[in-house]
This record gives C-alpha cells, structure tokens and sequence, in this order.
C-alpha cells in the first residue's frame, strides 16, 4: 500500500482487462501506473504476478487518490452501469478541477453524455472511452476511441497513444470528439462486428451445407481468404474456430458447440440507436436477430417438428467458393457503409466532429473488426470528406458491381436450399433499394394519406399534398404532416 504522489496514471477495476491494460500501461516508458480494486485481494494478486513492473499499489481509494500526480488522471475498468457509476462517485468526491475520469468499459454512450455533463459541472473532465480488442488488445495493444474534452486529450493522449496498437506506424487512438462520442463510435464499432461475424457464418454454413465441403476443406478456403481483399483478424480465426478438434469426441470443435449465439447488448444497442436516428442498419439488425433466433431453441423445436421436409440444395460448379467469397465482399461493404452512415447521423444529431478517415485508421490494428479492407476506407474519406455513402466510392462501387452477379446467385442458392442467409439478403436488399430509380414507398404514402391524412409529396411540382379520399377525391395543397 502507498501514499506517494508518483503515478501519472491510475486503474480502478483489476479483472482481467483492466489487470491487462495496468501492464500495458505500465510497461510503457514513461508511465507508473496506480492500481486499486474494491477487493484487495486482485490487487494483491496482480502485485505478486507482476509486481516487477512497479506498480503503485493501494489498498483503499484515498490512498490509490493519493498516489496519482496531478491532474489526476483514472481509468475505470469495471462492469457498465451502477458499478461504473458508484466508482465515479467516490473519485468525483475525491477528485478536484482538472482531474480526469476515464470510463474504458462498454458504457451506453447516453450514459456516458449524462457522466460528463455532471462532472464537467464539477470541474472534472469525463472521458467515455471505447476500447477493443479483448483481452490480447488490452495486454498488448488495442484500437482506443476515446470523447471527452479537448483539455482531458492534452493529458490522456500521450499515455493513450503510448499504450495503442500501431498500423502501418500510426497509434491506433484519436480524439473522436467530445462527451459521448467515444462510446458511440465503439457501440457503432461492435455493430458492424456483429454484422461481419454474421456474413462470415453464413458463408461457412452455404460451403458446407450447400457447397457440401468439409471442416477440414473449409480451413483451407478461409485461409486462402486471409491472404486476399478479405484478410482480417474474424476471417483469420475463422480458420482457427474450424481448425480445432475436439478432444473428447474427436469432431470438430464447432460441431459440438450450441448453436445458440450470445450478446452483450452493443448490438441492440446499434440497432436500437439507428432506428431513432432514421439510419438503415440492417445489416446489422439481421445479425442482432439472427443471434437471437438462434436462441430460441423451443421455438425452433417446436417449428422443426412441423416440418415434413426441406428442400434439396442444388448442385453447385466448382466456382461455388468463388461465389460465396464474392457474396461476402459485398455484404460487408455494405455493413461497413450502414455503420458509417450512423456515425454521420450520430455527430450531426449531438454536435459531433468526427473524423470518418482517422476512424477507420485506428481500426486497422488492436481492434475485432481489424481488416486490410479499412485502408481503403481511409483512402475514400480521403478522398471525399463529405461522401454521401461508401457504396459510391469508386472502389468499393466497382468491387459491388465485380461481385454483384455472384452475390445474386448466392443469395438466390441459399433460398431455394432452404439455408437461412439474413446477411447476404438483407444487404442485397438494401443495395437494390439504393439502386432502384422507384421505390414501393409511392404506395404507402398512398396509403398514410388515405387512412391518417399524413399528407404527401409529387414529382412534378413543390408542394404538400392530401387527396380528400372520404369525400370527392379531389387534391388539395395543405401543410406537411408533422405524424
């Protein structure tokens, strides 16, 4: 236990990632790292493990205040919500003006602008900070997104970029913008995870059951992948999921795992968030629903005994994998490019200035969605700030029009084999949808207006309209529908 003033940086919460990221911090040159967690026992713990790397240990929180140098500078590293929350409370009561609270868990983002409000009324600097890559990220070098204020950056960003992983010489850290804008961008981060996870499982399903390769064949396939336009870290052990036996029966290891996909909310929260902010994320929608179909295994039961027969796959060429890769491309351009459009939405709609170029940088290492793909989204925002959706960058654009008859023959395969493909299907949807030069939406404003007078508009000239329907079904301007 110590009162000295010597840490210029401190982490409250030593489970394994906050445990993780106090070595990553204090194996940098430059940082002594104060340690304390509610139950001294995991303060102890790490101390005997690795005590080598000089950490300042203490038993209670005023003496773990005491121990940091000014301005004090925290990182919170325990569960989200009321425990996040009664941490805060006992450094604010501690803290003084200038001093720095990080939250580095997965916060709610509107929880995290709530946070900040109170403190900076306080004078305190609240910083909501995204962090990903796991433990290994943690330990050896995540993708940081951190919000808060630009005066909580002077001091934050050294030790942040000190602690990143690295691309291609570069920190994976930016100030992402201020109050809740970290924590969004790594909600938005978490749904494009899903998404991708999702493509890549329905990718594996469509080879095996319809393309009819085995495990051992499709370790192969995906390491291939690895080396190409697909390379990322979820494809890479994608091949190492497929790749492992396991030792009691001898299977392979993803035959005998429940087919029943968990969640820790950030994907519901995507969702939830887009929706309100009028975002289409569909991508990542049928990923969140996906998982949760997966489990609902009475249901499934329940329907599979009603069941008398499935169809039979078609036969497929041998440039079936060649397909299906294609198909995978195009989905997940189309995921990244709902993601992005909700990051635009999310700084316009809470007064955020967030660098979409710099975004997709500090992604490229440290963190799940790692992937060579991001370079040439840095190169498309480069190019275009302001670009109305990735789809019509020319690189990506040309890539979907490569990929887009193979994308349709996959989807179409996976219909007539009865394999579900919400991924591939969904994005497939909404690039028609962008493509098309009419939309169905005619007809339904048709509709609004005929049962709730929601009024509409014309082709041909300005104006709100609203035809008379109960009466001589004569047209008449009026003022736009605010239902």
């Amino acid at each position: 236990m110590s009162t000295q003033t010597e840490a210029n940086i401190g982490v409250v919460g030593l489970a394994v990632m906050g445990s993780n990221l106090a070595r990553n911090l204090a194996s940098r040159e430059g940082n002594t790292v104060a340690v304390y967690n509610r139950t001294y026992a995991r303060t102890e713990e790490l101390m005997k493990e690795h005590g080598d790397l000089g950490f300042v240990a203490s038993e209670s929180i005023d003496d773990f205040v005491a121990s940091l140098s000014t301005p004090r500078t925290a990182i919170i590293m325990v569960q989200a919500g009321k425990g996040t929350d009664a941490v805060i409370s006992q450094l604010a009561e501690r803290f003084e003006p200038g001093d720095i609270i990080v939250d580095g868990g997965n916060a709610n983002f509107h929880d995290t602008i709530r946070r900040e409000r109170e403190l900076r009324e306080q004078g305190i600097n609240f910083v909501g900070t995204g962090i990903s890559g796991g433990e290994e990220g943690a330990l050896h070098g995540p993708s940081i997104m951190p919000g808060g204020s630009d005066e909580a950056w002077e001091t934050l960003g050294p030790i942040l970029r000190s602690i990143a992983a690295v691309a291609e010489g570069e920190p994976c850290v930016t100030h992402v913008g201020t109050d809740g804008a970290g924590h969004f961008v790594k909600m938005v981060h978490n749904g494009i995870e899903y998404a991708d996870m999702q493509l890549i499982a329905e990718a594996y399903d469509l080879l095996r059951r319809v393309g009819g390769y085995s495990v051992e064949e499709l370790v192969g396939i995906f390491r291939e992948w690895n080396s190409g336009d697909l390379e990322s870290y979820l494809i890479e052990i994608t091949a190492e999921v497929l790749s492992q036996t396991d030792a009691e029966t001898g299977r392979p290891l993803v035959d005998v795992i429940a087919d029943q996909a968990g969640s820790k909310g950030t994907g519901v929260w995507t969702v939830q968030n887009a929706v309100g902010l009028g975002i289409p994320v569909s991508g990542i929608g049928e990923a969140v629903f996906a998982r949760a179909v997966s489990s609902k295994p009475v249901q499934r039961a329940a329907v599979q005994k009603t069941v008398t027969s499935r169809p039979e796959p078609p036969t497929v060429t041998d440039t079936f994998a060649d397909d299906v890769r294609a198909a995978l491309y195009a989905s997940k351009v189309v995921a990244y490019a709902q993601g992005f459009d909700l990051i635009v939405a999310g700084a316009k709609e809470y007064g955020w200035d967030i660098d979409l170029g710099a975004l997709a940088k500090i992604w490229r290492a440290g963190c799940i969605i790692r992937a060579r793909f991001l370079n040439r989204i840095v190169e498309a925002y480069a190019n275009k700030p302001d670009l109305e959706t990735l789809l019509v960058d020319p690189y990506f654009a040309d890539a979907v029009a490569k990929g887009e008859d193979a994308w349709r023959r996959i989807v179409g395969v996976a219909a007539a084999s009865g394999v579900p493909a919400p991924g591939f299907s969904s994005a497939l949807a909404y690039f028609d949808s962008l493509a098309s030069e009419r939309l169905p939406a005619a007809l339904i404003q048709g509709q609004r207006d005929f049962f709730g007078a929601h009024t509409y508009q014309r082709v041909d000239k300005d104006g709100t309209f609203h035809t008379l329907w109960s009466e001589d079904r004569s047209e008449v301007a009026t003022e736009p529908s605010t239902h």
